[in-house]
């Protein structure tokens, strides 16, 4: 599954904390892309608070033409999980965002991700920010989605690395892990950024955010304001030099594959059975299990062009 062309037109699934916020405003801000909808599903927080991220997110980009529609509230199997210790119980930080009040557009998020990607065969790439559970549905109702997507680019599980939640899994696969052992095994055409790709080559230092919010005004200094708890934990808990931003850089990576400079063909496994390696992705580039392979996996990526990426989008004009 090559990744050589860039996406022009997307569906994004997304979790809405406030580094899916980011990722978002690099969609909404970037003229060469068509978004044909968005599906929340919960994840970083509930899906009403994901749900009003998402549309105030929107909103700011002047960007309300794209549909949003609310998704699945919770895991196929098991009980909730979120991030609220890394983005705030907002999800955006907690600076006081007026997040409530919106309404998404009619219809169900599964619904609609299955109705808009099968009446476009072959032209939509489908961007995974969070939990795969609205993927996985859907995939279970109409498995012809598998073929009907161009890419899957998902951020989520570990290519190389500890995970962020337990040792062994990344939170979006974790939290839904049973949704996403589905999902690598329908056959879609998976593009898998793991969390260590952001530790390595998406970490926005001090400096970083200073530039962003002199060059890129109000959105600038939205994109740095909500990841206000982000930072607290990539410093202390992750021991990075500034916030990671693993959404943001899989989107950059859907967007322009370009990015990418280095990859591997892989048979990825996730694991849903309880005990120490829940969510664990595992990745067998030498394919020793026998098993064939089923994603392309991120191993190096620009950061420079992805640094370039982000500020192009905070510094174009609204609307």
């Amino acid at each position: 599954m090559p990744l050589n062309a860039p996406a022009t037109t997307l569906w994004i699934d997304t979790d809405t904390g406030s580094d899916d916020a980011v990722a978002l405003v690099m969609a909404f801000m970037n003229p060469t892309v068509e978004i044909a909808g968005i599906s929340v599903v919960m994840g970083n927080c509930s899906l009403e608070k994901a749900l009003q991220n998402a549309l105030y997110t929107r909103e700011i980009c002047g960007a309300t033409h794209v549909p949003v529609y609310a998704g699945i509230g919770k895991a196929l199997i098991r009980g909730p999980f979120d991030a609220v210790n890394v983005h705030g119980e907002d999800g955006m930080g907690d600076i006081g965002l007026p997040l409530s009040g919106r309404l998404p557009d009619e219809g169900h998020a599964v619904d609609k991700m299955i109705e808009v990607i099968l009446s476009r065969p072959g032209e939509i790439t489908l961007v995974t920010l969070g939990p795969l559970t609205n993927v996985a549905v859907a995939l279970a109702r109409e498995p012809r989605l598998a073929q009907a997507v161009k890419h899957c680019v998902i951020m989520g599980g570990i290519g190389d690395g500890p995970g962020n939640v337990t040792p062994a899994s990344e939170f979006n696969i974790y939290a839904d892990p049973d949704a996403a052992r589905m999902v690598f095994q329908s056959g879609m055409p998976i593009v898998m950024c793991g969390w260590e790709v952001s530790c390595r080559y998406a970490v926005v230092e001090p400096a970083d955010t200073d530039e962003l919010k002199r060059v890129g005004g109000s959105l600038g200094a939205f994109c740095v304001d909500i990841q206000r708890f982000l930072v607290e934990f990539a410093t202390k808990v992750s021991g990075l030099p500034g916030i990671d931003l693993p959404d943001p850089i899989t989107m950059a990576i859907a967007i322009d594959p370009s990015i990418v400079v280095k990859s591997s063909e892989a048979f990825v496994e996730v694991v849903n059975a309880d005990g120490p390696a829940l969510g664990q992705t595992i990745v067998d580039r030498k394919l020793h299990a026998g098993k064939p392979v089923n994603a392309t996996v991120v191993d190096v990526a620009s950061r420079d062009w992805f640094m370039k990426m982000l500020i192009d989008a905070v510094t174009r004009p609204v609307g």
